[in-house]
């Protein structure tokens, strides 16, 4: 049955993918999956483990789908046209793919994560962007955290409705772009804030 309905590893994740953004990625299941391809369960299980397995291979499958899409995007530019470049890639992606994005947040074992381009390409990318900012350890890590953290509270309020205010959500997103380009550009040093404690 497998056979005659075409499937592989690689076609069952991209439609736990596909299925993630029309229903949520947390109603992927085994048994939603082989209803979408007319099949037994049973039929899933010579390509994935589980549902833990199935969701894991989506997250790797969305991860390197963002981390492409933010490459093309800050290719060639650096400083504040390439943080607002990544920015944009971001957002756009959490937007258009919302079960995909939600796939990214998942924490996945270290292995998994040491196997998945998308992860490691995603932190070169994220790294390699502030690096430009003049910023090392630990402050890289911590302007690394302070994106992932305005990047993802932003889209996630955005993708369910969360800004009611009548101001234009975009706006507000390219101030906010203009607002961290200007903090990473004055980043307080370590020595600065010991100098004032």
């Amino acid at each position: 049955m497998a056979a005659r309905a075409g499937l592989t590893a690689d076609r069952v994740t991209r439609a736990a993918a596909d299925l993630a953004d029309e229903v949520g990625f947390g109603k992927v299941t085994v048994s939603a999956l082989a209803r979408s391809f007319g099949v037994k369960d049973a039929s899933l299980y010579s390509h994935v483990r589980n549902v833990q397995d199935l969701r894991a291979r989506v997250a790797v499958l969305a991860t390197g789908e963002q981390s492409d899409r933010i490459a093309m995007a800050v290719a060639g530019r650096s400083g504040k046209d390439a943080l607002a470049a990544f920015a944009n890639a971001y957002r756009q992606f959490a937007l258009e793919h919302p079960g995909r994005y939600a796939a990214t947040q998942i924490q996945l074992p270290p292995d998994r994560v040491a196997e998945s381009p998308g992860h490691l390409r995603n932190i070169e990318l994220t790294y390699g962007m502030l690096r430009a900012y003049g910023l090392d350890e630990p402050d890289l890590t911590d302007a690394v955290r302070l994106l992932r953290s305005t990047f993802h509270g932003f889209s996630s309020l955005e993708s369910i409705g969360g800004f009611g205010h009548t101001r234009d959500v975009t706006a507000s997103w390219e101030r906010t772009i203009d607002a961290l380009h200007v903090l990473l550009t004055c980043w307080p040093s370590i020595v600065e804030k010991e100098d004032r404690s």
